[in-house]
């Protein structure tokens, strides 16, 4: 039986841009994006925060992630698994984030990150007070609490970017989509964010995708 298209196509990522791929519930995809941030911080490269939602790819109902059929937008707030409320909440709160600025947005995404991974509990992600309290200092706070209350409006943005990671073929976060159609998932096992350190890792591993090898999986023995 030939399969559905892809609800969007595979598209390369915007010129010059490396979208990423990441999950609020991930602390591989919280060093990620510390990483990328001193990226383009410090050496002037250029990344677009990109939801993907590993409660939704990893389904029982989406065996095959690239179709699926439950959606995380189509379920109501508060409900579900600690962890689906919470990221739910979480998405809803970034997408409202990024229609600031793109430097806040960067600070809201990281502060909301640090309080779940790097502090010595972790951030309930399903409380609004934890949204609210990450939005503080770092975005304005008036505009956050009217645009955080268009649900439907940040949801329908949350779903393109489920639509887009779902057509990638995305599985984990987080997931670099470089500018020349290179796409994969790295994991990193610490956190990186002085400068010079920071571009020697990011300059090897867009050698690694780039390469004629053209090597797919790299995973240590334990």
């Amino acid at each position: 039986m030939t399969q559905p298209a892809p609800a969007q196509a595979a598209l390369p990522s915007h010129s010059g841009v490396t979208d990423l791929y990441f999950d609020f519930l991930c602390p591989y995809a919280w060093r990620g994006l510390e990483l990328a941030d001193v990226l383009r911080r410090e050496h002037g490269l250029k990344f677009r925060l990109r939801h993907f939602s590993l409660v939704q790819g990893n389904h029982a109902e989406n065996p095959d992630r690239k179709y699926p059929t439950w959606w995380l937008t189509d379920q109501v707030a508060g409900q579900g698994s600690e962890y689906q409320a919470g990221s739910l909440n979480a998405f809803l709160a970034g997408q409202a984030a990024m229609r600031q600025t793109e430097d806040a947005a960067w600070a809201f995404t990281l502060e909301l990150l640090r309080a779940r991974h790097a502090a010595p509990e972790k951030a309930d992600l399903a409380n609004d007070g934890t949204m609210r309290a990450a939005a503080e200092g770092t975005l304005d706070t008036a505009r956050f609490e009217a645009d955080f209350a268009d649900q439907d409006g940040l949801r329908a943005a949350l779903r393109d970017d489920l639509q887009a990671s779902a057509s990638l073929g995305v599985f984990g976060t987080p997931t670099y989509h470089l500018p020349g159609g290179d796409i994969a998932y790295f994991r990193f096992a610490n956190l990186v964010t002085e400068p010079g350190a920071a571009l020697d890792l990011w300059t090897l591993y867009t050698k690694v995708l780039s390469d004629g090898a053209l090597i797919e999986t790299i995973k240590r023995a334990k």
